[in-house]
């Protein structure tokens, strides 16, 4: 009898191990080849998203390389089954210097030249539009696990005081809309050189321009610079949940309104 019950648990234990085997399996096959989880962990891209945003993001929309895979590790050289994306789309990639995952919004294909003039973005030598969008009004407070304080063009601001940010709605050539913040005017990045987009390359900026670091920034100076094709990993349609607190735990922090939103 004991030898049999011994038999049963070994074998119940052999089980579990080929369920979770085979569970790990299928998530890293979904994850690699459709949709992979994404934290918004920094303020770089606010309005459009916001620290805590969950969203998954689309690994279908631009093909395939390395990057597509858990740690790097598909065999892959350059892009399989590759598709071009688009300007304004929010696109998640690697970083080509620092190895870690980033999030911005596309603004230079390749041959585009991009520049910041007093503020304005300029793509082949014409001024892209913007118009007023009123306010974008904060909590100043830690945000998300990091603790990370917002900045405003009132501060100082003292805590759970209101911080507030100029918005703007900018039109994309092609016509795609999308909100920017402005946090202060004459910042470092507001006046840039003109940057020629290599063939195959792209030039990423965030929505909160005066809080983001992007290819305005060369990756001479620690900055990112112009991001290959291959480092592409997928396009950001869909914020699934969102949560304002520095835990998942405190539901009463929970976004629902963010819940299932398009990300524009």
């Amino acid at each position: 009898m004991a030898d049999s019950t011994a038999g049963k648990k070994k074998e119940g234990l052999w089980e579990t191990v080929k369920t979770v085997f085979w569970a790990l399996v299928i998530a890293g096959i979904f994850r690699t080849l459709f949709f992979q989880p994404f934290w918004i962990p920094s303020g770089s891209m606010k309005d459009t998203l916001l620290i805590g945003d969950f969203l998954f993001v689309n690994k279908m929309a631009y093909g395939y390389s390395q990057y597509s895979c858990p740690f790097s590790i598909c065999p892959i050289s350059g892009r399989i089954l590759a598709s071009e994306p688009e300007r304004g789309d929010v696109v998640v990639f690697r970083h080509p210097t620092r190895g870690v995952d980033f999030i911005k919004r596309l603004i230079g294909l390749p041959g585009d030249t991009i520049q910041m003039r007093n503020g304005r973005l300029w793509i082949n030598g014409e001024e892209v539009p913007v118009t007023p969008a009123g306010e974008f009004v904060e909590i100043k407070e830690q945000q998300g696990p990091q603790g990370l304080i917002p900045r405003c063009v009132n501060d100082p601001v003292a805590e759970g005081g209101q911080c507030i940010k100029q918005r703007f709605t900018e039109t994309l050539p092609g016509g795609r809309s999308h909100d920017i913040l402005n946090i202060q005017d004459g910042a470092f990045a507001d006046d840039t050189p003109t940057f020629t987009v290599p063939e195959g390359q792209y030039f990423f900026m965030g929505d909160n321009r005066d809080n983001s670091e992007d290819s305005r920034f060369p990756q001479e100076i620690g900055g990112l610079g112009f991001v290959p094709s291959q480092y592409l990993i997928g396009r950001a349609d869909r914020i699934m949940f969102s949560s304002a607190g520095r835990s998942l735990l405190y539901f009463w922090t929970w976004r629902a309104d963010r819940f299932f939103k398009a990300v524009d």
